[in-house]
């Protein structure tokens, strides 16, 4: 019984649950930018580029099959007819993938860091001289003052 108990502490600290919020949004947040890379820029790249398109870009490594029926040119109909191909342009887009997921967290954590900053505030003022050493001071100033 007592190691549910511990699981269930363990469980319910704060940092486990932060973490497994972070982990779902996380998640879709990448959903987002996965189609934000696929949807809106990998189209412009490929305007800009003369009509490039990442995703069809490959070396073919096996053999086709006599019995495929497929494009020979197409990435995912090769991939589907189990035809070994090095599918770099699916790695170019997953790259971009991950440089805007990193570079969007970078930019989130910059920014909870900065709220969670004490504001400066205004220089303190210097506590109070204490009375033994205006005394002092005092005393100083009037033997300065004395003739010898």
């Amino acid at each position: 019984m007592s190691m549910i108990k511990e699981f269930k502490e363990f469980a319910v600290k704060g940092n486990v649950m932060d973490l497994a919020v972070g982990v779902i949004i996380g998640g879709a947040f990448s959903s987002i930018v996965n189609s934000v890379v696929k949807d809106l820029i990998m189209p412009v790249i490929g305007v800009v580029t003369g009509g490039l398109d990442f995703s069809n870009m490959f070396v073919r490594l096996g053999h086709i099959p006599a019995t495929y029926k497929g494009n020979p040119d197409s990435y995912k109909d090769l991939q589907t007819a189990g035809v070994a191909v090095f599918g770099y342009g699916s790695f170019i887009t997953v790259l971009i993938n991950f440089i805007i997921l990193a570079f969007i967290i970078f930019l989130m954590v910059k920014f909870i860091n900065k709220l969670r900053q004490p504001e400066a505030a205004a220089p303190a003022e210097p506590p109070p001289t204490p009375e033994d050493v205006l005394l002092l001071r005092e005393i100083r100033d009037s033997l300065k003052n004395t003739p010898r």
